[in-house]
């Protein structure tokens, strides 16, 4: 059984500024999602390098106004009324995936009418890029030390002080199956979902489904915020509870893009190769 390493949450001091793990984990997940836009950018029109550039923009405000304010709202409104400047103190954590979800569908339709794209289009290339930041997100949260499992004695758990027992005890590490699932698996299989022409909506319908399933199957293991605990019996978390209608409405907007049977339009290698020009051409 591994014992947690209690990584320092700050990765580098230089006098009075501290750059945090946690902070650079949201720069390497916005890195990560820019490289993947701009590879698929390639071969989907009308996406260019440019495009993907102004929608990490879009999304990174989405992300971090939408996650932290759904943290607020959803998790832990009672603290934040008691402590208000505690809001901005995102190094310590404090972000919600959901609230998160909300800020970028707010931020992906504004970016669709500046650049007169449909909706589905926009959510269906944002929703390849999404799961490297939930990937470094959580990692985030494991160096941060938050967000632990259940005391096992599995020997998936990892050992970790907990100080109100006073003691080292054995949890999963939720965070890493978090970023696991949430993060590579759903990676994976959404790459291999969009490698083919796919009906507007049915990406993001399945980014949805993905997440809102493996999050509804950690949240099993993981302990729920102290501040809210269990909203049914031992079992029902606050996580379940906003993750049942993303798996309803990635269904429904699944059902709904095939129903519809209008797809984008990929690029031939030909076609690759003539904009690499033109692109060349431009810089020159």
């Amino acid at each position: 059984m591994w014992s947690y390493p209690e990584i320092d949450p700050v990765a580098v001091a230089i006098g009075p500024l501290s750059i945090h793990w946690y902070g650079l984990m949201y720069l390497i997940g916005f890195t990560g999602a820019f490289l993947i836009g701009v590879y698929r950018a390639k071969r989907i029109e009308p996406w260019n390098s440019d495009f993907v550039g102004d929608l990490l923009f879009y999304g990174a405000v989405g992300v971090i106004l939408g996650g932290r304010l759904g943290y607020i709202l959803f998790y832990d409104l009672a603290h934040y009324l008691e402590a208000p400047l505690d809001v901005f103190k995102v190094w310590q954590g404090g972000m919600s995936f959901h609230g998160g979800l909300l800020g970028v569908a707010i931020a992906t339709w504004l970016f669709a009418k500046k650049t007169n794209q449909t909706l589905f289009s926009v959510w269906d290339f944002v929703a390849v890029m999404a799961p490297i930041g939930l990937l470094t997100g959580r990692v985030g949260n494991f160096i941060n030390g938050e967000l632990w499992g259940k005391v096992t004695d599995s020997p998936f758990g990892m050992l970790v002080y907990d100080s109100s027992l006073n003691a080292v005890v054995a949890k999963y590490p939720t965070q890493l199956l978090e970023a696991f699932l949430e993060g590579l698996v759903l990676l994976v299989l959404l790459l291999w979902y969009s490698r083919k022409p796919r009906p507007f909506g049915s990406v993001a319908g399945l980014f949805l489904v993905g997440y809102g399933f493996f999050r509804f199957f950690v949240e099993f293991y993981r302990v729920p915020d102290v501040q809210i605990g269990y909203l049914y019996g031992e079992w029902l978390t606050m996580g379940q509870v906003l993750s049942t209608p993303m798996i309803l409405a990635g269904l429904g907007l699944m059902i709904y893009a095939h129903k519809k049977q209008s797809s984008p339009h990929y690029r031939s290698p030909e076609e690759i190769q003539a904009l690499k020009s033109v692109e060349k051409e431009t810089k020159d």
